[in-house]
């Protein structure tokens, strides 16, 4: 029983591979040749170096593997090139479908985001017939995601892709090596780096509850099917609040007005182009799609999933405590 998993250096997909190792699956992993392996120390897991962008580097790894698990996507709130990221997450997600199809796969599960969901303007959890459309869409990875998950949904209906479509939330906890947007603000948070916050709301989940959601969604979701793994809706300051209550530090109480950061972001994406057009490449801090995010809270309900395969999400509390245990022993902060 091979499965081929995509996204295993990484957060989420670390995550998944541990666990579908646990029950009882032969992993074909794909990684980047120069990618930072950590995530797979330990994992028994047959390595294929390739490239999402690059389809002839793992169509003939397809072969011969019952099912795919395509957890990987280039997230980044900010990026110099859109093109790079359309690559990876509209062309690089056709591309395996399509090889997968070939291959004779039998099961898929497609890891979408949240990021492709509409957001209920009076705060209450969105779920996952909220009404959206693409122009819904702030910033190139959310609009990379939306496009392809669409694409998924396209080759369910008309080429019989037999793909699950799952939708995680906003994922922490260990195995967070690069670390994601959400894992920076916990670091800098336990670091006393994050003295004051923008008033926003985020829907909190256990990365390890999120891996569990996807071998749920494997055993008995349904195909062309959509679902939300999530856990607790909460705002900004009371995540925070969390952070500063585990690890005995004042939470922040300054509360700033967007309008007054939209300078500074604008000025650290314009350093940032700068560097990438040296060569040199970091994300800026702020940017201006995660204020404009930040508009609006990011509450999800995951009912679907609970319904109809028994998903479940431990208290987001849980989730930091994990997080901040594993950042500290691996001293980011």
């Amino acid at each position: 029983m091979t499965t081929f998993l995509t996204g295993a250096t990484g957060f989420v997909g670390a995550s998944v591979a541990r666990l579908l190792v646990a029950k009882g699956h032969s992993l074909r992993v794909l990684s980047r040749p120069r990618n930072d392996r950590r995530n797979l120390d330990g994992l028994e897991a047959e390595i294929v170096e390739g490239d999402l962008a690059r389809p002839e580097t793992y169509r003939d790894a397809l072969k011969g593997c019952r099912y795919l698990f395509h957890v990987a996507a280039d997230y980044r709130i900010w990026v110099p090139d859109a093109a790079a990221m359309h690559r990876v997450n509209i062309d690089g997600t056709r591309a395996l479908m399509l090889a997968a199809m070939d291959a004779g796969v039998e099961r898929v599960v497609y890891t979408s985001s949240v990021a492709t969901l509409g957001i209920n303007k009076d705060g209450t959890p969105s779920h996952e017939d909220t009404p959206v459309t693409y122009d819904d869409m702030v910033g190139v990875y959310k609009q990379s995601k939306f496009l392809a998950e669409e694409e998924v949904r396209r080759l369910v209906l008309h080429h019989n892709l037999p793909a699950v479509i799952v939708n995680p939330s906003t994922p922490i906890g260990p195995r967070d090596i690069k670390p994601t947007p959400t894992g920076r603000i916990i670091v800098d948070a336990v670091s006393g780096r994050m003295p004051a916050y923008v008033d926003t709301g985020l829907n909190i989940a256990h990365v390890e509850d999120v891996a569990m959601g996807h071998w749920l969604a494997f055993e008995r979701g349904k195909v062309g099917e959509r679902y939300i793994l999530g856990g607790e809706n909460l705002a900004l300051g009371d995540i925070l609040a969390i952070i500063a209550d585990i690890v005995g530090r004042p939470a922040p109480t300054i509360k700033l007005p967007r309008a007054a950061i939209y300078p500074v972001a604008l000025g650290m994406e314009m350093a940032a182009r700068a560097a990438a057009l040296a060569g040199a490449h970091w994300e800026p801090m702020v940017t201006l799609d995660a204020l404009r995010m930040a508009k609006k809270k990011m509450y999800f309900s995951t009912a679907k999933a609970e319904r109809e395969f028994g998903y479940a999400a431990r208290p987001a509390r849980n989730a930091i405590r994990d997080a901040i245990e594993w950042f500290r022993a691996n001293r980011y902060c």
